[in-house]
Parts: structure tokens; C-alpha cells; sequence
């Protein structure tokens, strides 16, 4: 007798990997809260910033320039998202700026968890599902192919004065990225 029912799930797809993206990050923002060990806070920073940076350039490089074709409101929302992004940058450079015991760490982890909070709520409830619905399955496991790819050769630290493009990113980024872990490995910097 052979099964002919559908699965209830699809394969993994872009979306879901950005969404657990999104969920990951917020809980290593989340973590840092629970502990007052400075070397701690600052490792965890580290990581999330890194994980922060590599998922943003990665959207830049595949999902964007998708959502800019596919959605009928894609080149304003991408230059939305483009923005938040510039946004976030600039918090993680200053975060990075500092100790894990100064004053400022906390204020700035705030401000990161509400920035990402707020981007990543947009993305999920308006902009993956007109992204699931524009596009089909095979597209979307291939785009999330294409992220999980560009995620490994991103860099690992923001570069908030670099273009946020898709061309920067795929000429530039690999090189920067291979910049970012050879600092990261000389200075002890953990990046998950």
C-alpha cells in the first residue's frame, strides 16, 4: 500500500532559517541579561554580533534583491530593511566599543534587542509570508541554500560605513569576511 498523503511541512526554506536566525539572535541578547559575568556578557555579545552581521549580508545578497522583484512593494521595502540594517550597525560598532562590565553595555544591548525585535517582527509578520507567497518552494530552499552559504564567507564584525549592497557584498564581503575571522582568531574574539 503505498502512503499518499502530503507532508504537513515543507523543507526548510529561507524563511525559516532568517525566522531561526531572528529567534537565536534575540536569545543570546536575551542570555546576556542573566549573567553578570563581564567575560561572559562580552564573549555572548561577540557571538551575536557576529551571527547579526553574517545574517544581515546574507539578506542583502539574495533576499532583497528577491523581495525587490517579487513584491509588489519590494524596492521600499528593501530600502527599509537597508536602513534598519545601517541602524543596527551602528549600535553593534558601539557595543563592540566597549567592556562587558562598563555602564553603556547594557543601554546598548537595549538597544540592539529593540532594534533586531522590531526589524524581525516586520519580516515575519508582513514581509515572509508576501516573500512564501510570490515565490514557490523550490525557490525558497534554493534562496535558503544561497543564504546558509554566504553566511559562512560574511564578515563576522559590522562595517557600518560599507555600502549595503548587494554587489559590495558579494565582490567585498568574502574578502572582508576572511579579514574579520583572521581579527577575530588573533584576538580571541569568539564568533560562535
Amino acid at each position: 500500500m503505498t502512503d499518499t498523503t502530503t507532508p504537513d511541512r515543507h523543507a526548510p526554506d529561507v524563511v525559516d532559517a532568517l525566522t531561526q536566525d531572528h529567534h537565536e539572535a534575540l536569545d543570546l541578547l536575551g542570555r546576556i541579561g542573566a549573567t553578570t559575568d563581564a567575560a561572559e556578557r562580552r564573549d555572548l555579545a561577540d557571538t551575536v554580533i557576529a551571527e547579526v552581521v553574517r545574517h544581515s549580508v546574507a539578506e542583502e545578497m539574495y533576499v532583497y534583491p528577491a523581495m525587490s522583484s517579487h513584491l509588489s512593494d519590494g524596492a521600499d521595502t528593501v530600502a527599509h530593511d537597508k536602513d534598519e540594517h545601517e541602524g543596527l550597525e551602528r549600535i553593534m560598532k558601539d557595543l563592540e566599543g566597549v567592556g562587558g562590565d562598563d555602564p553603556r553595555f547594557d543601554d546598548l544591548v537595549t538597544a540592539m534587542s529593540d532594534a533586531l525585535r522590531h526589524h524581525a517582527s516586520d519580516e515575519e509578520a508582513e514581509q515572509f509570508p508576501k516573500l512564501r507567497a510570490a515565490l514557490d518552494e523550490e525557490t525558497l530552499v534554493g534562496l535558503r541554500r544561497k543564504v546558509e552559504t554566504a553566511k559562512k564567507l560574511a564578515p563576522t564584525r559590522p562595517h557600518p560605513d560599507a555600502p549595503n549592497a548587494e554587489l559590495f557584498h558579494k565582490l567585498a564581503g568574502p574578502g572582508v569576511g576572511l579579514v574579520d575571522r583572521l581579527r577575530d582568531r588573533l584576538s580571541g574574539r569568539s564568533t560562535g
